[in-house]
This record gives structure tokens, C-alpha cells and sequence, in this order.
């Protein structure tokens, strides 16, 4: 049973994906061709522009989901609700601290796990382009 709620919850979950893959396809190797410090330079703001966007879409997309479970019965919304959400604790629990090691550091003086910690960071973050892509495909069953 299609809803206006089950509708925005898979375009939410598809801006979700769409900007966790731009990240992996386009952002993260080109910031991997720079210097240390200009890899890290960009890599910062990043970021935080990407946790302002991708932070409150995945939030969203979970609310939108339960609601859609809630108005259909399908357990599918409810699915791909809950898939929006893990990315919460996946970036808390497995993500921070690599995130936070990035954060502190230093653009004139990075030091020499920088690139390596970058590289982890983009698998990492690929969970969670994969939890954003699952829950699309949830939210569009539940649209069958």
C-alpha cells in the first residue's frame, strides 16, 4: 500500500544513499590524490558539511519509516526505517573514533597515520552508503 509517508521515506533514503556514494565514487578518491596536508585540509569540513547533511536524513528517514509502518501494517517500512537508524550507532560506536583521531589532527603537521586513517574512514562510511541503499530497496518493497 503506497503512502505519501512510505513515499518520503524512500526519497529520503535515496538522498541518504545518493550522498553516502558521491562520497565514495567521486569525494574520496580525489581527496586521496592530494598532499597529507591538503588530503586533510579538505577532508575536515567535509565532514562536517557530510555529518550536517547525512545525520538528520538518516534520523528522518527512520521517523518517516515507523510512520509508514504505522499507517500500512507493512513490516517493511519498519525495515527500512530501523536501517536508516543503525547509521546512527555504526557512526557513534565504530565510526567516532577514527573520526575524532581525524578531527584532532593538524593540517601543517598530520602525522603519518593520516592516510591510512582516511582509507579506513572510506570503508567505514561505506557501511554506511550500504545501510542507506538497504533501506531504499525496503522502502520501495514495501511500496509493492
Amino acid at each position: 500500500m503506497t503512502t505519501m509517508i512510505g513515499l518520503l521515506a524512500l526519497t529520503t533514503a535515496a538522498f541518504f544513499t545518493g550522498a553516502a556514494v558521491y562520497i565514495l565514487i567521486a569525494e574520496q578518491p580525489a581527496r586521496l590524490r592530494l598532499d597529507d596536508r591538503a588530503l586533510l585540509t579538505q577532508w575536515q569540513p567535509a565532514y562536517k558539511r557530510g555529518f550536517a547533511l547525512q545525520a538528520p536524513l538518516a534520523f528522518l528517514g527512520f521517523l518517516l519509516g515507523v510512520t509508514g509502518w504505522w499507517q500500512t501494517g507493512s513490516q517493511l517500512f519498519l525495515f527500512g526505517g530501523l536501517l536508516m537508524m543503525a547509521n546512527w550507532p555504526w557512526t557513534v560506536f565504530v565510526m567516532l573514533p577514527t573520526n575524532k583521531t581525524l578531527l584532532a589532527m593538524r593540517p601543517e603537521a598530520p602525522g603519518p597515520e593520516l592516510r591510512s586513517l582516511i582509507e579506513r574512514w572510506g570503508v567505514l562510511h561505506g557501511v554506511r552508503a550500504a545501510l542507506g541503499g538497504l533501506a531504499v530497496i525496503s522502502f520501495l518493497a514495501g511500496h509493492l
